[in-house]
């Protein structure tokens, strides 16, 4: 986490830990963004954000710039809490405040340019009242004409300008707040309504700058250009004006070094090959991560997300552990007949808290191909596009893997999952939007699942083309067309000169590299004959050893000691204690899934028992049974045989 990261916990719990850095961010406003390294459009917007930093940086005594990055793994639980679903997320932190909020909203629209959030950064200032402003902001609100006056006739030790401009101006206040850090100055602003009194001082313009000088003369300052630059340039340039010290300023928030300089070591890889480690931390990212954003899926978004749990388990050619995590997700979902789901149920059932032998999925990210140049770079989006290709690939290959789906006749079954899924849960809300209008255009014509495959591998190659160049764009892997010569000589043809793609080629290319036999599993975390209790201990160990940042919510440490020692009323009985009231036919019916969920495992004291284990129990029980029944009547027989032998009749 950055400097700007670590500060943002200042403004919504200062009171709560009372560390001096805390309090001191407690006495100014912040305005952060969250935002995403697996993001384009955040990458895009990062040299703006800091161009804004940069020209706001005398303003930090009363509102502050910062940045945190929900795509670190150390954020994810900070960027849930504060509930960001997209990126990037702009919200205010007011000052002074004694209990944790999660901001306000700057809702931008399209409108994200320096000048436009440096004057929603000054409403927001101005929008309370002064009581409630952090000390070190000056007033914002213009002057009338009588007190000016009055100034006239004050014997002041420093220099007073007053920035005479028009109401929709902003160019006063943004002076104002550039000398906020400088002393023997003090900037005002007043509106250009009384004309006879702008006519008394000479005033034939706006916006001007009118000077009072510490020896009591006056005048109206010449500047090139009535800018804001150019006016607080020739201020703070003024004989006696200067930055005020260190020890009269906030404390800043020093950056833990330590912390930030990890190098990851790089792994090296074949690029003709697919690796399971950039799928199954692609996987743990989209539910660990993406999704949890959520905290309860209802609607659309509830129906978007059963169809891919379905379609993934049953296409997803990974490691057993992992697809039996899959398919009992998905078995779960299909059996709770509710019209919404908190995600921590679901996500307590993705973390195994129930101890369901057998099933597991990596709990942090591991890339492989998918590794950038930079933290930053590729990672979650390059394993995106993997898995959506390799499902299509799959569906192509093993059509009759989703029988009984119904989704068995459907050839754009995955291109609509993902369609769907970037729709609903996507971060980058720009890239969703990319890819809609991509869909919207052409995912019609798709008519069999080859087809899907191809447009897929199309669709991937336009966003590479428009990407080129971009700042999102890894100098170590530039985007190119893919497959590129090396990787399939065939795919690449030449008509008349022009370059031209074999689609049969490709088809062929795309069938086998994202088939099941050219992934390799170097790298991967875990083993697949990895035992449940071993995997409950690693999980147990990391969470132990792993720092836990405070939260505002004391209930939810308490809810996670109660799910290890009852799993079943966190994932079930929870869904009607925290989701108000529910129908009573829903009542019924989730009483009818407790005893269909422990037919699939019996919790007793925090152990438990899989539908196999059961199984293996009554197979044993009955075998037992036979095998006392036989040696019953085995020992009857012998017995009646004995008397039989040694009957003496009298005579």
């Amino acid at each position: 986490m950055d400097e700007e990261g670590q500060a943002l916990l200042g403004p919504a719990r200062c009171y709560a830990t009372g560390s001096r850095s805390n309090m001191a961010a407690a006495c100014r406003y912040w305005v952060v963004q969250f935002y995403s390294s697996s993001c384009g459009h955040c990458i895009g917007f990062a040299p703006t954000w800091r161009a804004l930093a940069g020209d706001v940086r005398d303003w930090e005594p009363a509102i502050r710039i910062g940045v945190l990055d929900c795509g670190e793994e150390d954020n994810y639980e900070t960027c849930k809490e504060y509930g960001i679903y997209y990126y990037p997320t702009f919200r205010y932190f007011k000052a002074f405040t004694k209990q944790f909020t999660t901001g306000e909203n700057y809702k931008a629209g399209s409108d994200r340019e320096l000048q436009t959030v440096r004057q929603m950064m000054i409403d927001f200032l101005q929008n309370h009242s002064q009581d409630s402003r952090p000390p070190a902001c000056p007033p914002l609100d213009p002057v009338p004409s009588h007190d000016i006056a009055t100034l006239f006739d004050k014997n002041n030790h420093h220099y007073t300008a007053i920035v005479f401009e028009s109401n929709s101006s902003y160019v006063g206040r943004e002076v104002i707040l550039d000398l906020i850090q400088y002393e023997n100055i003090v900037v005002k602003r007043a509106l250009n309504s009384d004309k006879a009194f702008l006519e008394k001082l000479g005033i034939t313009s706006i916006p001007s700058c009118y000077l009072i000088y510490p020896n009591g003369s006056r005048g109206l300052i010449n500047i090139l250009k009535p800018l804001r630059s150019f006016f607080s340039s020739y201020l703070k340039s003024l004989p006696g004006v200067r930055r005020k010290l260190l020890s009269q300023l906030p404390i800043p928030i020093k950056q833990n070094k330590e912390e930030s300089t990890e190098i990851k070591q790089w792994k090296e890889f074949d690029k003709s090959k697919l690796y399971m480690a950039d799928l199954e931390s692609g996987l743990h990212y989209l539910l660990r991560v993406e999704l949890a954003t959520h905290k309860m899926l209802e609607g659309a978004e509830l129906k978007t997300f059963k169809d891919f749990v379905t379609v993934i388990a049953k296409l997803f050619p990974g490691r057993q552990p992992v697809v039996k995590l899959l398919e009992t997700l998905q078995e779960w979902l299909v059996s709770l007949p509710l019209d919404k789901i908190p995600y921590d149920a679901i996500l307590d059932l993705v973390n195994n808290k129930m101890r369901i032998s057998g099933i597991f999925l990596t709990n942090h990210v591991q890339w492989v191909g998918c590794q950038g140049s930079r933290p930053e770079l590729r990672g979650y989006t390059c394993s995106l596009w993997k898995l959506f290709h390799t499902l299509t690939v799959q569906a192509a290959i093993r059509p009759k893997a989703l029988i009984n789906t119904g989704f068995e006749d459907n050839p754009q079954v995955v291109l609509q999952m993902m369609r769907r899924y970037i729709q609903h849960f996507f971060g980058c809300k720009a890239c969703a939007q990319h890819f809609e209008e991509m869909a919207k255009e052409s995912m019609e014509s798709v008519k069999t699942l080859d087809k899907a495959v191809l447009w897929l591998w199309e669709k991937h190659n336009v966003v590479n083309n428009r990407l080129a160049g971009d700042l999102s764009e890894d100098p170590k892997f530039p985007k190119v067309q893919w497959p590129t010569p090396d990787l399939c000589p065939a795919c690449h043809e030449e008509i008349k000169g022009l370059h031209s793609w074999n689609e049969a080629q490709v088809l062929q290319f795309l069938k086998h590299h994202y088939n099941n036999e050219n992934i390799l599993y170097k790298y991967i975390e875990g083993q697949t004959d990895s035992s449940e209790a071993e995997l409950g201990d690693v999980k147990e160990k990391k969470e132990k050893s792993s720092p836990r940042k405070p939260s505002g919510n004391k209930e939810n440490n308490n809810q996670e000691q109660q799910n290890m020692l009852d799993p079943k009323s966190k994932v079930l009985d929870r869904l009607i204690a925290n989701d108000g009231p529910v129908k009573e036919r829903n009542k019924n019916a989730v009483e009818s899934v407790i005893h269909k969920e422990t037919k699939q495992f019996v919790s007793f004291l925090g152990i438990g028992f899989s539908n196999i284990d059961m199984s293996l129990c009554v197979v044993l029980y009955v075998a037992s049974s036979l095998f006392l029944m036989i040696m019953y009547f085995f020992f009857r027989m012998r017995s009646r045989r004995w008397k039989m032998k040694y009957y003496r009749p009298f005579v």
